[in-house]
C-alpha cells in the first residue's frame, strides 16, 4: 500500500512523473487505489507540496515552507516535531497535531519562530507515513460504544471498534491486551475505526511476552524475507585458499544466529603476517539492483534474537548456501591485511576467494588458550585435540589484542556489558561483533570468544570506509561521536560510586578510562558502568560523502561490510566491494598473483577516474540514498527498543514472583517524583515513588541531584545504599514499584 511519503519520495527522485508512470512506480493497479491516489494528489497540490506542470507531470514544489519531521509525544501531552541532527525541534500544540500520532512522519509548517530558549511552534499540515498500523490497546465501553484505548499514553486518540469486540473488554486480573488493526485513522470530525485481530492474556503467561514486546516496539512482521531466493553464483576466477586453515569464532548459542566471517593466518619468516578476513558472499547471491528486491528488504533490515531463536532478515535458502560449514568449500569476499612485526597494517587488498572452514572456535577454547600458564605446555583437555591449530589461534588473539590496545590509545573507551542473571536472555547479552551503534567498546573477554573478533572486524570496517572514500564512492555506516560531547555534570552525579583516592595526571586531568577504574566495590562498579553507558549517544546511521577528506576520517566513520548476514548496512557495503572486484573499469583477470587495481590500497593515490560505468553507478545509487538510510535508522531504532523492552519485561517477570521480599540496593537516579534503586542481588531496577515517603515532605534539588526532607533533613542521593521492599509490578509498563523498608 502506498503512503503520502512514498508519493513524495518518488517525485523527489525525478524531474517530473506522468500519472501513469507514478502509478507504475507505486505499483497501483486497482481502481480503488487509484481513487485514493487522486485524493492524495489533489490534497498535496492544494497544500502546495507538489504541483503539476504544463506536460501534466507531477513534481515536488521547490522552496516549499514545509519541513519533514517525526512526531515525538510525551506521556504528559507535550508534542514536538523532530527534524534531524543539529536542528531545533518544533513544538506542536495538541490541537495542531491534526491527529498525527507519536512516531508518525509528517510535514510541518512553522507558525511562530522560536526566541530565547523557546522552541519554534508549528502545525502539522500533512501526515506522510503512519508509524502504527497495529495498536496494543485495552478495550473499554464508553457510552455504550466499544473503544480501543492505546496502552501507549503518547498516542492521544482512541479507536472505535465493532460491537462484536465487546467480548475483549479489559479485565485487570487477566491483563488481556488486544492487538487492534487500524482500518481508518481519525480525521476531522470522524473517529478512527479498527478491529481486534488478537487477544493477549499476559497475566502469568510468559509465552506471550515476545509477541507483546514485538508489537509494543512496532515490529509486526516476523517472517524472514523468503520472497528473495538465492541465485547461483556466476563462475568467476577466485583465489583458491581451501588448502589453508580458516577459523570461525562463535559464542552465540542458537543454530540460526547470524552468519559470521572466518579468519586465516599466514605467518612469514620475517615476522610479517597476512591476516585474511573471509566474509560470507551474500551479495553475490542476491539481485540487489532492482526496486523489487529493495521493496522486499524494506520489511526487515536486521537480524535480532528472540527468546529461543533468531529472527533473520535473510531467507533460509540464502543463509544455507552462504554459511561457512565445517570442512566444506565455499565462496567468500575477502580482505587480506599485511601486518608488520608490531601488528601494524601496512597494506591491504580485497579478493574473491574460495575457502574452507577448518575449525569452530568456542568460548571454552579462548578461555583455555588465554588461561594457560605456558604456551609451550599443552595440558588442557580442550587444547590437546587441536594442537595443530594453536599457533594460528594464538596469533589471531595476539593481533586482536594489539588492535584493541591501539584503539584505546586513540581515545576509544571500553565499558563492560551489563550483568545478566536471567537464563532466557543469555543470547541477548552475548557480544555482537556486528553491533556498531554503540559509542564505546566492550572489553575483550576470554569467556566470550566473539569479543576477540570485534577489533579485527572494526579495523576491516574502517579500511573499507577509507578505501571507498578515496575513490569517491558512497558507503553506509555510522558516525562515531567519541566522548567529547559527554556532560561533565552527569559524570559528577555518579561520584558517590567512585573511590576518594583520586590521582590526577600530570596535566591535572582524569581520562574517561581512568574514571572507570576508580571504583573498588564490585557492585558499585557494575552500577557505575551501567550509568555511564546511558551517557553515550548511539552512533548515527548515515551515508559517507567524498568531501570527508582528512587524515583522521577513517576514525570518525565506520562502514561495516564483514557480517552481511546480520543487517542490510553490511550487505550494501559488501555489494559495493563486489562491484569493485567484478565491474570496475580497471578490472583485471584474477589469478593467485594478480588482483584488481581498484581493490588494493597501493593505487589509492594514483587512481582518479570513475571506476564504474553509468549502469553500475545507477544500481549502486538505488541502495545508497537518503530514503534507504532513513528506513534503516527507523528499523534500527525499533529493534533497539525491542531488545531493551524484552530485557525489561523479563526483569519485571522475575520481580513479580518476589512480591513482598526485601532487598538491599543502591540509588542510581533521583527525580522529582522519586528515585530508582538497583537491587544488586536480582540485578533489576525499581522506583520508590515520593508519595511513599510519608514521614516528611521531600523537596527535589536538581543541582545536588537529591531529595531532601524539609523537616527531618533526611536526604536520598545517587550512590546511597538502602533496603526496599517489592510492592507492585506492572507488566504493561515494564515497571517495578518499591518502598523503603
Amino acid at each position: 500500500m502506498f503512503t503520502t511519503s512514498s508519493i513524495i519520495d518518488n517525485l523527489n527522485h525525478s524531474e517530473g512523473l506522468e500519472y501513469k508512470k507514478l502509478c507504475r512506480s507505486l505499483k497501483i493497479t486497482k481502481k480503488s487505489d487509484k481513487d485514493k491516489l487522486d485524493i492524495a494528489l489533489t490534497a498535496l497540490e492544494k497544500l502546495e507540496i507538489i504541483n503539476k506542470n504544463a506536460d501534466n507531470e507531477y513534481t515536488c514544489t521547490k522552496d516549499s515552507n514545509h519541513i519533514v519531521a517525526k512526531i515525538r509525544c510525551s506521556s504528559k501531552g507535550y508534542c514536538f516535531a523532530v527534524r534531524g541532527k543539529n536542528k531545533e525541534d518544533i513544538y506542536i500544540k495538541e490541537n495542531l497535531l491534526n491527529f498525527a500520532w507519536n512516531g508518525d512522519k509528517v510535514l510541518v509548517r512553522i507558525i511562530k519562530e522560536g526566541y530565547r530558549r523557546r522552541s519554534p511552534e508549528g502545525i502539522v499540515d500533512c501526515i506522510l507515513e503512519r508509524s502504527n498500523q497495529i495498536l496494543l490497546s485495552k478495550v473499554e465501553i464508553i457510552n455504550d460504544d466499544i473503544y480501543a484505548i492505546p496502552i501507549d499514553d503518547r498516542i492521544l486518540s482512541k479507536i472505535k471498534l465493532p460491537k462484536e469486540d465487546k467480548k475483549y473488554t479489559y479485565k485487570p486480573e487477566n491483563k488481556n491486551i488486544v492487538k487492534v488493526e487500524v482500518d481508518s485513522f481519525p480525521i476531522g470530525q470522524e473517529e478512527g475505526l479498527g478491529h481486534v485481530i488478537q487477544e493477549l492474556e499476559l497475566n502469568n503467561n510468559e509465552e506471550l511476552d515476545t509477541d507483546f514486546v514485538l508489537s509494543k516496539s512496532n515490529i509486526i512482521n516476523l517472517k524472514s524475507n523468503d520472497d528473495i531466493e538465492s541465485k547461483k553464483i556466476e563462475k568467476r576466477e577466485r583465489i583458491d585458499l581451501t588448502d589453508k586453515n580458516s577459523y570461525l569464532f562463535k559464542s552465540w548459542n542458537y543454530d540460526d544466529s547470524p552468519l559470521l566471517p572466518i579468519f586465516q593466518i599466514d605467518q612469514g619468516k620475517d615476522k610479517s603476517t597476512k591476516l585474511w578476513i573471509h566474509t560470507n558472499s551474500i551479495a553475490e547471491r542476491l539481485e540487489l539492483n532492482s526496486k523489487k528486491s529493495l521493496d522486499i528488504f524494506l520489511r526487515s533490515f536486521e537480524s535480532f534474537p528472540l527468546l529461543t531463536s533468531w529472527q533473520n532478515y535473510l531467507s533460509e535458502s540464502i543463509r544455507d548456501t552462504s554459511e561457512f560449514k565445517l570442512g566444506e568449500k565455499n565462496e567468500a569476499i575477502s580482505l587480506c591485511l599485511h601486518l608488520n612485526s608490531d601488528n601494524e597494517i601496512t597494506e591491504w587488498s580485497f579478493h574473491l576467494t574460495l575457502v574452507r572452514c577448518t575449525f569452530i572456535v568456542g568460548s571454552d577454547h579462548t578461555d583455555a588458550l588465554l588461561s594457560r600458564k605456558s604456551k609451550n605446555r599443552i595440558t588442557s583437555r580442550l587444547l590437546k585435540p587441536i594442537k595443530e591449530h594453536i599457533e594460528d589461534l594464538d596469533k589471531i588473539l595476539e593481533i586482536s589484542t594489539s588492535f584493541r590496545q591501539r584503539h584505546l590509545l586513540e581515545g576509544k573507551v571500553e565499558i563492560p556489558a551489563p550483568l545478566n542473571k536471567i537464563e532466557s536472555l543469555n543470547e541477548f547479552f552475548i557480544h555482537s561483533p556486528a553491533d556498531n551503534s554503540k559509542g564505546y567498546f566492550e572489553p575483550l573477554n576470554k569467556e566470550d570468544c566473539q569479543t576477540y573478533i570485534s577489533p579485527l572486524i572494526h579495523e576491516a570496517n574502517l579500511i573499507w570506509f577509507k578505501h571507498s572514500n578515496k575513490y569517491g564512492l558512497k558507503s553506509a555506516g555510522y558516525f562515531s561521536r567519541g566522548v567529547d560531547y559527554i556532560n561533565a555534570n552527569e559524570i559528577i552525579k555518579y561520584s558517590e560510586f567512585i573511590d576518594n583516592n583520586l590521582e590526577l595526571n600530570e596535566d591535572g586531568n582524569l581520562t574517561f578510562s581512568q574514571v572507570l577504574k576508580l571504583c573498588g566495590d564490585e557492585n558499585k562498579k557494575r552500577i557505575l558502568h551501567k550509568l555511564l553507558i546511558n551517557e553515550f549517544m548511539e552512533n548515527e546511521i548515515s551515508l559517507s560523502s567524498s568531501d570527508i577528506d582528512n587524515d583522521d576520517s577513517e576514525k570518525i566513520f565506520i562502514s561495516p561490510w564483514t557480517i552481511p548476514g546480520y543487517d542490510f548496512i553490511n550487505l550494501m557495503n559488501q555489494y559495493c566491494i563486489l562491484n569493485i572486484l567484478i565491474n570496475s573499469k580497471k578490472s583485471k583477470k584474477y589469478n593467485t598473483h594478480a588482483v584488481n587495481d581498484s581493490a588494493e590500497n597501493k593505487s589509492l593515490n594514483s587512481f582518479n577516474s570513475d571506476i564504474f560505468n553509468s549502469s553500475v553507478s545507477k544500481n549502486i545509487d538505488t541502495l545508497f540514498n537518503k530514503f534507504v538510510i532513513d528506513k534503516l535508522t527507523e528499523h534500527n531504532s525499533k529493534v533497539n527498543q525491542y531488545k531493551s523492552n524484552m530485557i525489561s519485561i523479563k526483569k519485571v517477570r522475575k520481580a513479580e514472583k518476589l512480591l513482598g521480599n526485601i532487598y538491599s540496593g543502591y540509588i542510581i537516579s533521583v527525580q522529582s517524583y522519586g528515585f530508582f534503586v538497583e537491587l544488586s542481588e536480582l540485578n533489576v531496577e525499581g522506583l520508590v515513588h515520593v508519595s511513599t515517603l510519608n514521614n516528611d515532605w521531600y523537596e527535589y534539588r536538581s543541582r545536588q541531584n537529591l531529595l531532601i526532607g524539609r523537616k527531618s533533613k533526611n536526604s536520598y542521593k545517587v550512590g546511597d545504599k538502602i533496603e526496599v521492599k517489592i510492592i507492585k509490578v506492572d507488566i504493561l509498563k515494564y515497571q517495578i514499584d518499591l518502598e523503603l523498608n
